[in-house]
């Protein structure tokens, strides 16, 4: 019987030349993904009440549940990328709440007209780390040994952010984000 996370042998986790560059650049990716989420998160956390008015004014219901969750899965999921703790789950957070991001910039505008945009790019850095794990140079890594994550759980964590992430949008924002013409202005009082 195989478990869901592993520890690899001795053998596996002795780290060649290319193994010490690999865990400096996913080093890099996480400190980079990490602090720009982290710092729009506690944006979100230190001005709360302007992360609310947003998202009333922009039509979201449950707008102070919206923030929470938003503020929440940016700010701890920006924590665990930058500390290399829990990787899947953080990088889980941060993926689901960018294609939420990702979904509210390209629902005023054309579909194709700036679809890679900057919660794009850090979704896609969010799912690259779901996938790889955080590196060598990580706090799960020198406290735990290296755990694996099983390819099961990683794709069941992208499954999760993207069903988190639709099913956020749809029950507290109600529009379809993906069109191609641009849409006309809404009025939020009518979703």
């Amino acid at each position: 019987m195989t478990h869901e996370l592993t520890r690899p042998s001795t053998a596996e986790t002795t780290p060649g030349p290319a193994d010490r560059t690999a865990a400096i650049g996913l080093l890099i990716l996480r400190l980079g993904i990490g602090a720009a989420v982290l710092q729009a998160g506690l944006i979100k956390a230190f001005d709360f009440s302007t992360t609310v008015g947003f998202m009333t004014e922009a039509g979201w219901r449950l707008p102070t549940l919206a923030a929470l969750m938003v503020t929440g899965a940016e700010t701890l999921g920006a924590i665990a990328l930058l500390l290399g703790v829990l990787t899947p789950l953080g990088a889980c957070a941060v993926l689901s709440s960018m294609l939420c991001a990702w979904a509210v910039n390209v629902s005023a505008a054309a579909f194709w007209s700036e679809p890679f945009n900057v919660p794009f790019l850090l979704g896609v850095g969010a799912a690259a780390l779901l996938f790889t794990g955080p590196g060598r140079y990580a706090v799960d890594v020198r406290l735990a040994g290296r755990l694996r994550w099983s390819p099961r759980v990683k794709v069941g964590l992208v499954v999760l952010a993207v069903v988190a992430a639709v099913v956020t949008w749809v029950a507290l924002y109600g529009v379809n984000p993906i069109h191609l013409t641009t849409p006309p202005a809404a009025d939020p009082t009518q979703r």
